[in-house]
């Protein structure tokens, strides 16, 4: 079990990838790599990010992937677009699908990354 004082590093974690995410579109579409740019492009996914983990406690368990990482990928997505949608900035049907693929592999994928590493501790008696 994540000790409580690991979760601030957790909820950075996740933090971190949605401002990849972010400057990685920004950059894509040549908007520029600017800490304005960024945070105006991250704020609607990060307030979904905050939302997931309200929603699930993840501070209990902040590396599992099911439930904590599905709810807080999924409350990134939706509520993002819902945020983005409500401040007229772009919802096109492919941007959902990419900001979707994307954040799922960036948020569900350090967890899924985490496990193997929480097993092996275990397995050697490191818990």
């Amino acid at each position: 079990m994540d000790r409580p004082r690991r979760s601030p590093v957790w909820l950075a974690t996740d933090v971190a990838c949605v401002l990849v995410f972010c400057a990685l579109g920004r950059r894509s579409h040549d908007e520029g790599l600017n800490v304005a740019g960024i945070a105006t492009t991250a704020w609607p996914f990060l307030s979904g990010t905050a939302l997931g983990w309200l929603a699930t406690r993840a501070w209990r368990r902040p590396t599992a992937v099911y439930p904590t990482g599905v709810v807080v990928w999924l409350c990134t997505v939706a509520v993002g677009m819902l945020l983005r949608k409500a401040t007229s900035a772009g919802v096109a049907a492919s941007f959902i699908v990419v900001a979707s693929s994307v954040t799922a592999l960036l948020l569900l994928g350090w967890r899924a990354l985490a496990q193997p590493r929480r097993r092996a501790k275990l397995w050697n008696g490191r818990a």
